[in-house]
């Protein structure tokens, strides 16, 4: 059996675990730049009010519904994450982390244990130590417990945890369950499955395989095989995923035409791609930097330009990588255009431990140093908070109250943010 723990609306729960006054009021998280609502509570749901509405709409169509908007703070999410992970791996031996707020839990062993009951007490658990609260859905295979989550969070019968044990079970749930709903089938899978009269999961098992071969590939059949009871996705393919791609982007707060601001968020993004890198023990073959005008400003120039460079020794250190994105941006630049997004993606992913380097442009010795610095960046800034030490070229020339250069995560508007509760010391006041 298979366990599939999802934190209950999350970023919301993570802002009320601090802000208790606020524990039955509707409240929304907004995205970068407070633009649109990424993240909405139960209340606010009720109201009818959709994701990713923007947030001046909201605005003006809810004037008096007592809604209260927080700026997104991922360091906050991040940590309370890895708190609800570390009481799941205390009572749980393998957990593999799906996304920030979900985790399967392989639960082989525990025959003979009234998986329900379990079930309940472990969200009791996670809620008591974290203020987290989450929902929990049991079954032989990760789809069917992604389905039974979506029972155990919707219906309060199941009191968070519901299991599907039986085949009487699989069916009746399958059977109310949207087909477009189901993990791993998208919007497009689900017109197509539509169009030929298959509207619940049910229906969608009963198919012939040869058809959903033939119409949805091996990923469609994986999902059928999954709803019928056939573990086909390991818990360990879940766990140890690596991606071969990497992007950091950002549109700003306002328009930027001056080449040293820019210069600065394109550093600030290669830097954090370079960080996610050697988090995954990888090294990077290419580098691309894009920059963006305001399409939405009929009235100025428009402008979309991106460039690559090749390393031919894969690398992940931030002197590197800031530096090929510095010298991308040198050659598209355009003086004139204003500016509202720029970014960075790394390719041509490989392990960190197994590069090759170039014959005739390797310095070991300088591949050394530059490795021996990325590390004690990330050392201090892991200990101390990101952006404590960095390189030149990610400073920007705005200053804070104290005189100091404003931080990337301060560059953007974020006038709702709530204090970095668990993570800075000085986010809280005494007396």
């Amino acid at each position: 059996m298979v366990g599939l723990i999802d934190c209950d609306n999350f970023f919301c729960s993570c802002e009320r675990v601090f802000r208790p006054d606020l524990a039955t009021k509707p409240i929304v998280v907004l995205s970068n730049n407070d633009g649109c609502v990424v993240a909405r509570s139960r209340e606010v749901k009720a109201m009818g009010i959709p994701d990713c509405m923007p947030y001046y709409q909201l605005q003006s169509r809810y004037p008096d519904a007592g809604i209260t908007a927080f700026s997104s703070n991922y360091a906050l999410y991040g940590d309370m994450s890895a708190r609800v992970i570390a009481i799941l791996r205390e009572e749980v031996p393998e957990v593999a982390q799906y996304s920030i707020d979900e985790a399967f839990l392989d639960l082989e062993g525990m025959d003979g244990i009234d998986l329900a009951e379990w079930g309940r007490n472990l969200c009791r658990k996670v809620q008591r130590c974290t203020g987290i609260p989450v929902s929990l859905g049991i079954a032989p295979t990760k789809t069917l417990a992604k389905v039974a989550s979506k029972y155990a969070k919707r219906y309060p019968g199941y009191r968070k945890c519901c299991v599907i044990a039986t085949e009487e079970q699989r069916t009746a749930a399958l059977r109310l369950f949207p087909v477009a709903d189901v993990w791993g089938i998208g919007r497009r899978i689900a017109r197509t499955l539509n169009y030929y009269g298959v509207a619940t999961a049910l229906d969608f098992c009963r198919q012939p395989r040869d058809w959903v071969k033939r119409l949805f590939h091996i990923t469609g059949v994986r999902t059928w095989a999954e709803l019928n009871g056939e573990s086909v996705i390991t818990i360990d393919a879940l766990d140890s995923t690596t991606k071969q791609t990497i992007m950091t982007s950002r549109s700003f707060p306002a328009m930027i035409s001056d080449p040293d601001d820019l210069r600065s968020h394109i550093a600030n993004h290669a830097a954090r791609c370079a960080m996610k890198l050697r988090r995954q023990h990888s090294a990077c073959s290419l580098v691309t930097a894009f920059i963006q005008s305001n399409h939405f400003r009929d009235d100025l120039p428009q402008y979309d330009q991106s460039g690559s460079h090749s390393f031919t020794t894969p690398t992940n250190t931030t002197s590197e990588i800031v530096a090929a994105a510095d010298s991308i941006l040198a050659r598209i630049f355009r003086k004139g255009i204003y500016y509202k997004r720029a970014g960075v993606m790394v390719a041509g992913i490989s392990d960190a431990s197994a590069i090759q380097p170039d014959l005739f442009d390797y310095d070991p010795l300088r591949s050394d140093k530059l490795i021996r610095l990325s590390t004690a960046l990330d050392k201090i800034n892991l200990r101390h908070g990101a952006d404590t030490l960095m390189l030149g070229s990610q400073q920007y020339r705005e200053r804070d109250d104290d005189g100091r250069s404003v931080r990337f995560v301060n560059a953007i508007r974020r006038a709702m943010k709530s204090p970095d509760y668990t993570t800075r010391l000085g986010a809280f006041k005494v007396g």
